[in-house]
């Protein structure tokens, strides 16, 4: 089976040679020339914390306005890009999925629509005062010749507490902000299973309940079926795929757990309105 070429996915060290296991924070102001414009993905969450900047930020093919004061908050596996002015101040806050699970409680991040994180959110002034704080600290903490992992964990307990509490005022809807657990299980499986299968009674089976429990709590709890959000998360994982690999659309069906490629063809058209190869071709 096809898979995506490493490069395309980028981790911590493609930023920097020596940096801490879990953990990079990169001052935009005298490393902003590292950023990368093109399109490509991460294996860490990224906290850009900006305090001055204008352009335009691609988050999984949503275009977002760069503001002062915005914080960006970008998940493993999404796909982004951005255009910012030369005179960017700001912090990009990187750490593994490993540092983030040791603190599981502090955001309800998913990258399953609908319960990810706003990508973008607007800070009032006292709010950015008191991350942009934080973010100087932890950065005088990672700058140390003796680093004391005690308070770098500290630090980035904080940063992730303020985070967690504007990601649920953000929240339109505040239902899904704090979604029910076993629709939260759910979503995790689908990220793990939806090459597999995409049928709604495979991950019944897993949460030991019925498929039409299963679909009663998507619906009251995500606003859409079970079945919905297992297309959703296939659909989006296809447009990634096909604006950023170098595979040929036949390759992508495969490497998506479809056998055939007319039907991943008609499958994406009709949840999309588009055929995988005029989306290609008009990024």
């Amino acid at each position: 089976m096809a898979t995506i070429p490493e490069f395309q996915t980028l981790g911590l060290d493609n930023f920097q040679s020596s940096y801490h296991a879990d953990i990079y924070l990169l001052d935009h102001v005298t490393q902003g020339n590292n950023h990368i414009t093109t399109a490509h993905k991460h294996d860490f969450y990224l906290f850009f914390l900006i305090e001055q900047s204008n352009g335009t930020h691609n988050i999984d093919f949503i275009d977002y306005p760069v503001r002062n004061y915005q914080l960006h908050i970008l998940l493993p596996g999404q796909v982004h890009h951005w255009q910012l002015a030369d005179d960017t101040k700001g912090f990009q806050l990187m750490f593994t999925q490993n540092l983030f699970d040791s603190f599981p409680n502090a955001i309800n991040l998913s990258a399953s629509y609908p319960f990810k994180s706003p990508s973008v959110i607007d800070l009032n002034q006292e709010t950015f005062q008191l991350l942009n704080y934080e973010y100087n600290q932890l950065d005088h903490e990672l700058k140390k010749e003796e680093r004391l992992w005690d308070m770098i964990l500290l630090r980035w307990r904080i940063i992730s507490a303020l985070i967690a509490h504007e990601t649920a005022r953000s929240h339109t809807d505040k239902n899904l902000s704090k979604p029910h657990p076993i629709v939260s299980q759910y979503l995790k499986l689908i990220d793990e299973y939806y090459k597999q299968s995409k049928k709604v009674s495979f991950y019944a089976k897993k949460l030991n309940i019925t498929a039409n429990y299963l679909n009663i709590l998507c619906r009251k709890n995500a606003n859409h079926s079970a079945n919905t959000l297992i297309q959703n998360r296939v659909i989006l994982e296809s447009k990634r795929l096909l604006q950023i690999s170098k595979l040929s659309i036949k390759e992508i069906a495969y490497d998506l757990g479809f056998e055939d490629l007319a039907y991943f063809s008609n499958f994406f058209k009709t949840h999309t309105g588009i055929s995988p190869r005029d989306f290609r071709e008009k990024l």
